[in-house]
């Protein structure tokens, strides 16, 4: 940890320290701007024994790259290619499991469709594989559309994959590619990296750890076979600052850093206002609002219980996702503060949880923000 980080974020560096020695993690990436300046962009620990951590690698992102998809869905909805309020059925014309020809295209987006829990099988299965089962589960046992919700960590999401796929021609990480890294100019970010990429650069592939009584244990997700393989909702990764500047073309209203109009203002609000509010969510077990494929802050339901959350002092109208047991990015509009961060251990929600409540709370209070 150099000197000049340990200076500008004191109490976020302590906390990244804590948790190198407690095992939760081996390293951790930062970046925040704030006014479109950036004023962190940097990483600390290890990416592997003996192997630093830079702030260029490619670390994976898991759901925090969920609202790139949304991004992409919203693009085409922009395009009159889709309607929020569509049936999936008549995209997926198999997607006939009990119960599913009301579930819209919104119902996936905001998690109110009640799909039946299976297990996808990615990214051991084949895409086509997969699609086929999620479409011939249906929803839960007497379920209804928005009678219950519950987030979704990856059918809805290769649902949404798929549906881009058959509208468009190409395959959804060309897709995600095309329609929303280069613009925003994340060029070393993938939904699923080409494998020439992989070969080339192996060093740049982040690693992620399960962390489990102080101890971390590498998992397969770094592996080529699983790196190489979309996965619309979990399988993002890159350097955490290019997340970061996702955000900021939200916070610019859709416009891209290169000044052009990446989505139209009214979309960006629609993405970022509360579209489904004061639920109690049946998968965090807490009350969560969402957008539009982003989560809203939900501080005014407990600020500190609320999984996934963006820290004590985002402002009200803060948006954001968080991926599993390691990452976060968000938007506060009131500060004009973009923050990304990525941790490569996975202690289990609970510990995540009060890490990043208390990384995300750090920066404000180093930003003097807080």
């Amino acid at each position: 940890m150099t000197t000049e980080i340990e200076q500008r974020f004191p109490r976020t560096c302590q906390v990244i320290a804590s948790g190198i020695s407690r095992g939760l993690h081996s390293g951790v990436q930062v970046f925040a701007s704030q006014n479109f300046t950036p004023v962190a962009d940097f990483a600390v620990g290890d990416n592997a024994p003996g192997r630093p951590l830079t702030a260029d690698t490619r670390m994976l992102w898991l759901s925090a790259g969920k609202p790139i998809t949304a991004t992409a869905v919203m693009k085409f909805v922009e395009r009159g290619q889709l309607e929020l309020q569509q049936p999936v059925v008549e995209l997926i014309p198999e997607f006939t499991g009990p119960g599913t020809e009301r579930i819209t295209i919104w119902n996936l987006l905001t998690h109110t469709a009640g799909l039946k829990p299976i297990v996808t099988g990615f990214p051991d299965h084949k895409w086509e594989q997969i699609i086929a089962k999620i479409a011939a589960a249906g929803l839960k046992r007497d379920q209804t559309p928005g009678s219950e919700v519950g987030y979704d960590p990856g059918r809805t999401w290769f649902l949404l994959g798929e549906i881009l796929q058959r509208i468009d021609g190409r395959p959804i990480a060309q897709i995600i590619r095309e329609e929303i890294l280069e613009p925003v100019e994340m060029l070393s970010s993938w939904l699923a990296l080409p494998s020439d990429v992989y070969d080339a650069e192996p060093e740049l592939v982040g690693l992620t750890y399960t962390s489990k009584d102080g101890k971390l244990n590498p998992n397969r997700s770094g592996s080529r076979e699983y790196a190489i393989v979309p996965s619309p909702g979990s399988s993002m990764r890159g350097p955490i600052r290019e997340l970061g500047w996702f955000y900021e073309m939200l916070l610019r209203n859709g416009e891209t850093r290169r000044g052009e109009q990446l989505l139209k203002p009214e979309t960006v609000r629609e993405m970022t206002r509360r579209q489904r509010e004061n639920l109690f969510d049946v998968s965090f077990q807490h009350t969560v609002d969402f957008g539009l494929g982003l989560i809203v802050n939900s501080n005014r339901y407990g600020a500190e219980t609320v999984p996934y959350g963006f820290g004590r002092y985002a402002s009200e109208d803060s948006f954001g996702h968080g991926g599993s047991q390691s990452s976060i990015g968000f938007a506060d509009p009131e500060r004009q503060l973009v923050v990304a961060a990525v941790a490569n251990g996975m202690p289990g929600d609970d510990l995540h949880n009060q890490r990043f409540r208390d990384l995300n709370s750090a920066i404000y209070e180093d930003l003097g923000l807080a």
